[in-house]
């Protein structure tokens, strides 16, 4: 406490330039200023002001003690602030970003609702690329690696890729045993909203085999993808998350041939601040506490 005291009176001191005003700052006298501040240089060991009758001026080593010096009370500010925000209850809006099948996240969304029912959320359902900070969105969650450097992120876990069909499709066509199999099979592909481009099946080729599969249909929402596929509209290459309750249900059947060998991660994302509201931090806590926990 004494070192943090000793900071601050010589901060003021540099600042003001002269005893009495860093005395006037500080509720002291201009003599206990004095006397704090050669304290503070016998226990440093070194001088940290030229003394005049006019004004005070930092020594080299007393600048580079400042600078230090500022930092440390930065950092005190700022971790003062924080605990001031975190004792505030978590409240108003929070425009969230989600993708459009809403199977993962719905249970756990309406379990934020009930735990913090002073924050609104305004949830927007896309599977499109949004500019988290230019549409004005607090958080996002989105599957694969942050690339934004304006972002930042917190992992709520790791999906994998399946390719899947359901029952009747199987009954009717046979499962497929190898990547060329699929060639003779209806393939459903997911197309991204933004650029148009089908998202490639992650296929575990063997060697001279090929990844060319038709296809039957392409949707740019995974929700209507997942609607065809169990319709028995064909084969899709779905993230296990988006499935769960058809695969709980047996309404989709996982293939297990051929081999899919792509994982990644699910992340909420949101514009890096320095000062993060307690609605967002209730909402980042919350969700990475439960979602694919």
């Amino acid at each position: 406490m004494e070192k943090i005291s000793g900071i601050e009176l010589f901060v003021q001191v540099a600042r003001q330039g002269s005893l009495v005003a860093a005395g006037r700052q500080l509720g002291l006298s201009a003599s206990a200023v004095g006397k704090g501040l050669l304290r503070l240089e016998q226990r440093l060991g070194v001088r940290l002001v030229h003394r005049s009758t006019r004004r005070l001026a930092l020594t080299a080593e007393g600048q580079q003690y400042l600078t230090r010096c500022q930092r440390i009370l930065d950092e005190v500010e700022a971790a003062e602030r924080e605990l001031q925000q975190g004792q505030a209850a978590p409240s108003g809006r929070l425009k969230v970003g989600v993708p459009h099948e809403s199977g993962l996240l719905t249970p756990h969304l309406a379990g934020f609702m009930r735990a913090y029912p002073q924050v609104a959320l305004d949830l927007d359902y896309s599977d499109r690329l949004v500019d988290v900070i230019g549409e004005g969105f607090d958080v996002v969650v989105r599957g694969g690696e942050p690339g934004d450097s304006r972002l930042a992120g917190r992992r709520l876990g790791s999906y994998h890729m399946l390719l899947v069909a359901a029952p009747a499709y199987l009954a009717e066509y046979g499962a497929p045993k190898t990547a060329r199999d699929l060639q003779r099979h209806r393939c459903l592909h997911y197309r991204y909203p933004s650029s148009g481009k089908l998202l490639p099946w992650p296929l575990v080729l063997a060697e001279g085999e090929e990844a060319a599969h038709p296809v039957s249909a392409s949707c740019n929402t995974g929700e209507a993808l997942i609607e065809l596929t169990a319709r028995g509209m064909g084969i899709a290459c779905l993230p296990d998350f988006s499935i769960h309750r058809e695969l709980a249900s047996g309404a989709l059947l996982r293939l297990d041939a051929p081999a899919v060998r792509r994982s990644g991660n699910l992340y909420l994302l949101w514009p890096a601040t320095p000062r993060m509201p307690p609605k967002l931090r209730a909402f980042i806590d919350y969700m990475a506490a439960n979602v694919l926990a």
